[in-house]
């Protein structure tokens, strides 16, 4: 078994906040000499089917405390999401209905063990115990914070100083959260940094109802491609771990590459001072960038798809973007053997959503039939002459168009 020291530093890494360090070193000791894993928890609200890059941030921590031995509580927010967390939010969140929660519940269920030890982790829905609660019980777990406290957090500041209307559920959500610390007897709760207000209000909590305050590990919210915003499936700048591993691959290799590094920091188990040497080595030359991303999208990929599916992805990658061959796979578009319009076939065939917008994309050189540029909108191909053609919008989208 690692010690005290050793623990410490692997939990440490690519974490923003640690509180309390001393707290998190003495659990770890203790745990140590009673032989009794720490309960580690964090909360997951089902509000997308999805699980994408960022979102793994969180469970690869999760993954590390399990790697040292300690007990992984992967928590459905199942009572929670009927709230919704306001957490960053400038207007009320639309509740979610049962049907949706389940739903999605089911799809983390499925997604979740490709990062986590299915052996163990342990799953709970904490509508097992809040929806137990009597209105006693919520009256009496409301007298244990006070409104002044809940109204510092930032977001809810902020709409009570722009005017935007806070509404009473809102209010119960950090306390629900806080009461499944006492339920689980956490030792520790993960979450992202927008989260830290709700984690705090956990350690609070405990004490109330006398227990040990949880230690409160805040991880960074990782940014989407465009290195900018949050990585969300709403802003489209995401990486979906379900999606096919050739999509993972390309995206990753988009990425800038000082977001590059942040990505090595927070979704590889590389060492900071090895990714600070291949910062190094790339700034003064040593090495290409494009080297670097190509291994950690193979990394990626094979955390999600395993290392076969990596290399051919990589393979593909290689033969269609730096040899500018076609893909081994593409979309089969068959049309009947008469002349047609190009701007029709693609807005028929659903590549392009109106004529417009197809419109635009010929116009900006975005569309080749057989490696030539078509800059016409009025061009038509003769499928009473050719058996196959092949199409490519944009840089990523193939299609080989045959003849009926």
């Amino acid at each position: 078994m690692k010690s005290v020291e050793e623990q410490f530093e692997y939990l440490k890494k690519g974490s923003v906040e640690i509180i309390q360090e001393n707290e998190l070193k003495q659990k770890l000791a203790r745990s140590i000499k009673e032989k009794k894993p720490l309960k580690v928890k964090a909360g997951f609200d089902p509000t997308a089917p999805d699980i994408h890059l960022g979102h793994t941030v969180l469970l690869r921590k999760m993954k590390h405390f399990q790697d040292l031995g300690h007990s992984v509580v992967f928590l459905i927010g199942d009572f929670t999401g009927l709230i919704g967390d306001p957490s960053g939010r400038s207007s009320t969140r639309p509740p979610m209905t049962r049907e949706e929660i389940n739903k999605n519940a089911e799809t983390y269920k499925a997604q979740i063990f490709k990062i986590l030890d299915h052996k163990k982790t342990i799953i709970d829905f904490n509508s097992r115990w809040l929806g137990k609660l009597t209105s006693f019980d919520i009256i009496n777990l409301t007298a244990k914070y006070t409104v002044a406290r809940i109204l510092e957090r930032d977001d809810f500041s902020k709409r009570l100083k722009t005017g935007q209307p806070i509404s009473t559920h809102e209010i119960l959500y950090p306390l629900m959260q806080a009461y499944d610390s006492v339920a689980l007897e956490a030792d520790v709760e993960l979450g992202g940094t927008d989260q830290k207000f709700n984690l705090l209000v956990g350690r609070e909590i405990q004490r109330e109802f006398r227990q040990e305050p949880q230690v409160v590990m805040t991880m960074p919210l990782l940014e989407g491609l465009d290195g900018v915003e949050k990585m969300s499936k709403t802003l489209d700048n995401y990486v979906g771990i379900t999606e096919p591993p050739g999509e993972i691959f390309g995206k990753i290799m988009s990425v800038s590459d000082p977001l590059m590094f942040r990505y090595y920091e927070l979704l590889t188990d590389e060492s900071l001072s090895r990714i600070e040497n291949w910062r190094k080595e790339a700034k003064e030359g040593q090495v290409n960038p494009k080297d670097l991303k190509s291994k950690l999208a193979r990394t990626i990929v094979a955390d999600f798809w395993g290392e076969k599916e990596a290399e051919k992805a990589a393979g593909e990658f290689e033969r269609v973007f730096k040899k500018r061959e076609l893909p081994s796979e593409m979309e089969e578009i068959t049309v009947k053997p008469a002349e047609v319009l190009l701007l029709d076939l693609m807005v028929d065939k659903n590549i392009f959503p109106s004529r417009r917008e197809a419109k635009r994309v010929i116009r900006q050189g975005g569309v080749y039939l057989d490696g030539q540029r078509i800059e016409d909108i009025q061009f038509k191909i003769d499928m009473k002459k050719e058996s196959e053609v092949f199409l490519k919008v944009g840089k990523k989208k193939f299609y080989k168009i045959k003849k009926a």
